[in-house]
């Protein structure tokens, strides 16, 4: 289910509800992308959080097979391959926000100091306006 979906069904605003964008540096790391669900990832803004030359979206396939979860309900914790994880600052506004819950038909609220926490996250501003 993409996120606008997900609102829709649930009532819970958008920018609560996040994209979990499993993503691949130049140097081959795994990178896991937290961004609000009414935002674009900015992968130059991620580059420079990561400090790193460039940074890029992997297809499906390739997010559930290291996450270990289907896009759509790849959550923001808890995934079969250690990640560093970047946390959009925009998130931090809130005290919980909505991810996917293992599957693409359920979701998980989780406290967004714990996101950042359990994943040793960073936080910076990675997105734009769609």
């Amino acid at each position: 289910m993409h996120t606008a979906d997900a609102s829709r069904a649930t009532g819970i605003d958008l920018h609560r509800i996040t994209k979990n964008l499993v993503s691949k540096t130049d140097v081959g790391e795994h990178v896991l992308l937290v961004v609000p669900g009414d935002r674009r990832v900015d992968l130059k803004a991620a580059a420079r959080a990561l400090g790193v030359k460039n940074v890029r979206l992997l297809p499906f396939e390739g997010a559930e097979e290291i996450s270990g979860y289907p896009p759509g309900g790849t959550p923001s914790i808890g995934h079969s391959t250690r990640m560093r994880v970047v946390v959009d600052e925009e998130l931090t506004e809130f005290e919980t926000l909505y991810c996917g819950g293992g599957t693409r038909d359920s979701l998980l609220e989780v406290r967004v100091d714990d996101v950042i926490r359990l994943n040793d996250a960073i936080v910076s501003d990675i997105t734009m306006e769609e």
